[in-house]
């Protein structure tokens, strides 16, 4: 997710160094440096400025009528597909060769302070991993930080309370455990590379903006070049080489630079690399790609495309929320429906129209109590993604940030970490999970599909 509050502070640019050891590292002039900072902060300042009065949400159930509606798992062991996955076209599919449409909730944690997925001194990992699969979703989202793989501290113990089993485990020992119980529970797991400094993502940090941050020096707390991020992926990924539900590997989260330094095409290569070495460990791994501009724009693949070892093996993915596109002026939340369609179809969708590849919106959501621009930003989401059919996953099932505790307001569980929140996003989910869960379309059944809106 992107920190927006964090783009009003020019200070998050330098990444804890000096001003000046900045301009001769990165060779721009301070002029250039002050333009470019005053047209973020004005940027900022037009993202954040839409209507923040709450919205109506008078048209929707109540509560306990979208409890009563929602599609429930009864069955939530048995595995919902027959691994490994691959893909054809457009589709994943798995190997009797029934489509997979990934219907994803995130679970966060190993990305931020205290270097595991949230929720273990609540609830046992098997109940959360149990919850996740009664609400409908297939699989699961489960990001990290480099820094925790590097670290691979022991855990406090006090954060084990509910998983009493794991305490006295490091870190690593923590996330393999925490994939098992999911694994266990049938459900899919996908692993990312969140973020290289285990803290809350995304803000304008250079030395979190992309995979690799060693050409800026001593300016980063945690320094990591390119071979190290691929060490850090094989090291995260050997326990789950035997484990066919342990799918895919999203090779980094929102890769992004106000400078420009990270293009599609510098990012391409790196990705190539990394799949390369993953493949080679396990080749029946989804290789998933997300887009740059914090993930919200894969139009570079048109002309630079991934091109993998291993054939039907990559998965794109975006990232959509109603501040994206934060190069734009007009972001999501402000957009008509006609406008927010061509965006979607220049950035993405025309790897599902032109039936090239899969696309997996990794990052959707909105807050429990939403604005008037949370909400017309989420109404054409889901429109959308009903239209074009495509894979998701829900930022997140998290109920509390890391840090002081702090509220998660787009959570869909209480703080019990089992209650579901039965609200207009649990409404407006349920035919996208339903029919995630419909058993598939052969590769051969692929028609076609119009995204004119």
């Amino acid at each position: 997710m992107l920190c927006t509050e964090c783009l009003l502070q020019p200070s998050t640019f330098l990444a804890g160094g000096s001003f000046v050891a900045m301009l001769k590292l990165s060779g721009i002039s301070l002029t250039a440096v002050i333009i470019g900072v005053g047209c973020v902060y004005l940027l900022a300042l037009k993202i954040l400025s839409y209507n923040h009065s709450l919205a109506s949400l008078e048209g929707y159930p109540s509560r306990k009528d979208i409890a009563a509606q929602w599609p429930l798992a009864s069955n939530t062991t048995t595995p919902l597909f027959k691994p490994p996955l691959h893909t054809q076209g457009r589709y994943i599919l798995d190997s009797s060769g029934a489509r997979v449409k990934l219907a994803s909730v995130n679970w966060y944690g190993a990305s931020d302070e205290h270097f595991i997925p949230g929720g273990l001194d609540v609830q046992h990992r098997q109940d959360i991993a149990t919850t996740i699969r009664r609400l409908g979703f297939n699989s699961v989202r489960l990001p990290y930080a480099d820094e925790m793989v590097r670290k691979n501290p022991t855990i406090n113990p006090e954060l084990l309370v509910a998983n009493a089993d794991l305490v006295g485990s490091r870190a690593l020992d923590v996330f393999h455990a925490v994939v098992d119980a999911l694994t266990d529970a049938g459900l899919a797991v996908i692993i990312n590379n969140h973020i290289t400094r285990a803290r809350w993502c995304c803000d304008g940090n250079l030395c979190d903006a992309a995979w690799s941050n060693d050409y800026l020096g001593p300016l980063c707390t945690v320094s990591q070049t390119e071979d190290e991020w691929v060490e850090n992926w094989e090291t995260i990924m050997r326990p789950h080489v035997r484990n066919p539900f342990v799918v895919g590997v999203d090779l980094r989260n929102e890769v992004r630079s106000p400078w420009g330094r990270f293009t599609w095409y510098s990012w391409a290569t790196a990705a190539e690399k990394a799949a390369g070495r993953l493949l080679h460990m396990q080749p029946d791994w989804l290789i998933i790609v997300e887009g740059v501009q914090s993930a919200n724009d894969i139009s570079g693949a048109r002309l630079r495309p991934i091109e993998l070892t291993i054939p039907n093996r990559l998965v794109y993915s975006a990232h959509v929320y109603g501040w994206s596109g934060w190069g734009s002026l007009s972001p999501y939340w402000k957009r008509s429906y006609d406008s927010f369609v061509a965006d979607m179809e220049h950035n993405w969708a025309y790897l599902l129209a032109e039936d090239i590849a899969p696309v997996w919106i990794g990052e959707i959501g909105v807050p429990e109590v939403p604005n008037q621009g949370d909400l017309h930003y989420w109404k054409n989401l889901i429109r959308y993604l009903k239209e074009c059919d495509a894979d998701f996953g829900y930022w997140a099932i998290n109920p509390r940030k890391p840090r002081e505790n702090e509220l998660e307001t787009y959570s869909l569980v209480e703080d019990d970490w089992k209650t579901p929140k039965y609200d207009y996003r649990l409404h407006d989910m349920a035919d996208l999970v339903r029919s995630s869960t419909k058993g598939s379309k052969k590769a051969n059944g692929y028609a076609g599909m119009g995204l004119n809106g």
